[in-house]
């Protein structure tokens, strides 16, 4: 099925101006969500907002958003005034400088987009890419949207544009905020350490090698309880305190065991990627959300 376009945008690359059309590079539906339903008749519940000073039920006519600048001390604002406030949004993504990819730090990522070029736009689209490819750079740009300022990243795959919303400076913990104790390190730990990095290293990450076993879990109970069948739910292993273990003799265990492991791969023949852990067949989770709304 082709993707569909959620909406346009165009961006400004000095005197140049790209249309294109904006698609999500994630799937949000891949998530299961659950209802919360009265345990005795099975219906669905409904939020309401109780006032805790005088414990009624508050319509939303009777609402206004405030903000806590003191402990139980609110200043209100109005619907409009925070309108007022908010971000113009704009079509328009203006790039303000050029980077090189390695220099933003991906803890700065968010959400990601695709571009693809709209109508008349091929050619200019595809010069911004290859330019981008061939110097080894990403445009930084700003957006706006939904009443919000982004600042975004627009990087090339193969020959496809992809925008990344970015984090604002404020936003990101800074790592030095997290005490790490000091420690002295022996050579040769290290050296086992990377041997041990070196035997488990790929070319390449291959995220279809990795799925989602959790999901494939809950799909297959729901189907059973759509099915009438009753979930017998196991009985979780009692945790078990850190072992304090020898380093050294952790390493050599870890390498004897990885060593042992690709051995037996080189006898099947050779595989690319990590091993593939096989998900359960998927079933249809649309009827019991369906479901269990009743």
């Amino acid at each position: 099925m082709a993707a569909r376009a959620m909406g346009s945008l165009t961006i400004s690359f000095g005197l140049i101006a790209i249309p294109v059309k904006l698609y999500t590079a994630t799937q949000s539906s891949g998530s299961i969500s659950f209802n919360l339903l009265h345990r005795k008749c099975g219906s669905r519940l409904k939020q309401q907002y109780v006032c805790i000073k005088e414990g009624v039920v508050v319509g939303r006519d009777d609402m206004v958003k405030g903000y806590e600048f003191a402990k139980d001390q609110y200043v209100q604002f109005t619907p409009e005034e925070i309108k007022a406030l908010e971000e113009v949004g704009s079509h328009a993504v203006e790039i303000s400088e050029f980077v090189s990819v390695e220099s933003i730090d991906p803890v700065y990522f968010d959400k990601t987009y695709y571009l693809a070029p709209d109508k008349g736009a091929a050619k200019p689209y595809a010069l911004l890419t290859r330019a981008l490819t061939e110097t080894g750079r990403c445009a930084v740009a700003r957006w706006a949207t939904r009443g919000s300022a982004h600042i975004v990243m627009l990087r090339p795959i193969g020959d496809v544009l992809a925008m990344q919303q970015l984090h604002f400076a404020g936003e990101v913990r800074e790592a030095t905020e997290i005490e790490v104790p000091k420690q002295e390190l022996k050579s040769q730990e290290l050296t086992l350490a990377k041997q041990l990095i070196e035997q488990q290293a790929s070319e390449k990450f291959d995220a279809s090698a990795y799925v989602d076993e959790v999901r494939g879990r809950i799909e297959a109970a729901i189907q059973r309880k759509v099915e009438g069948q009753e979930i017998s739910v196991a009985e979780a292993p009692p945790a078990e305190g850190a072992k304090v273990i020898d380093l050294m003799e952790a390493l050599r265990a870890s390498l004897k065991k990885t060593e042992k492991a690709r051995a037996s791969v080189s006898e099947l023949g050779p595989r690319k990627g990590p091993k593939r852990v096989e998900q359960p067949a998927k079933q249809p989770a649309r009827t019991a959300r369906k479901t269990s709304r009743r």
